[in-house]
């Protein structure tokens, strides 16, 4: 790799399925909330506490934050019980395809360590550093892995995200980005990723094979790592 040191993987929707899409959802119809594109860019990827406020505002403020929180908690619990969580197909192939290539990485997300602990901890000798970052109180948290845990450059870091707000960070910062939307019918990340100039987006981890990891190690730029993202005018007539 000329540019690229790290590959940076983000859990819940990229190593391990969709579980937070379908509960988001269903918590906020079930309470008779709307469900829009421009709710979804406000709630993914933020800090719980921030996260549990807009969800309360989202069904019409009968709750606290924390009363919201809780209560999205316990849906996803009986969520999970009906759809446990799995493995996203492709993944160990992913992580031996990243180390082969030379890239040392890192799994992150907005739970704990013992959310990784328990359904990555088989794979845990494929990742470095710390293995897993917690990202709850620095969301997103790109730059912060990057740079305080790796003591890398943006523009040596690849992160793989199903959240378009991760992608907007990353062009600020001019770190790689390779989105992996959520497959959920009411999700809004597809269009929101694309809406946001994300040039490499896959449907399955086997699409991030050796010739797109060497095609986004060569052009470590604005102008071929992304395309011209629409106006926030459009993208807003668009939620």
């Amino acid at each position: 790799m000329i540019s690229l040191r790290l590959a940076a993987l983000n859990i819940d929707g990229v190593l391990l399925d969709d579980t937070f899409s379908p509960v988001i959802h269903h918590f906020v119809v079930s309470r008779g909330g709307t469900y829009s594109a421009e709710l979804e860019r406000s709630i993914f990827s933020q800090p719980q506490v921030v996260a549990g406020r807009l969800l309360a505002a989202a069904v019409g403020g009968g709750m606290t934050g924390e009363e919201a929180l809780a209560a999205y908690f316990e849906d996803r619990a009986a969520y999970i019980a009906r759809h446990p969580v799995t493995i996203t197909p492709g993944t160990r192939d992913l992580l031996l395809r990243l180390r082969g290539a030379g890239l040392r990485t890192v799994c992150y997300g907005g739970l704990g360590k013992d959310h990784f602990d328990h359904h990555l901890g088989r794979y845990a000798e494929l990742f470095d550093g710390p293995g897993y970052v917690c990202t709850n109180d620095i969301r997103p948290g790109l730059k912060e892995i990057t740079e305080d845990v790796f003591g890398l450059r943006p523009g040596q870091a690849l992160f793989v995200d199903d959240v378009a707000r991760v992608a907007d960070v990353a062009r600020e910062l001019g770190t790689a980005f390779v989105g992996h939307p959520s497959s959920f019918v009411h999700s809004h990340q597809r269009a929101l990723m694309r809406e946001a100039g994300v040039r490499h987006v896959i449907s399955d981890l086997d699409a991030l094979d050796d010739q797109l990891l060497h095609r986004i190690d060569r052009a470590m730029n604005p102008q071929t790592l992304w395309r011209k993202p629409l106006s926030t005018a459009g993208r807003a007539g668009r939620a």
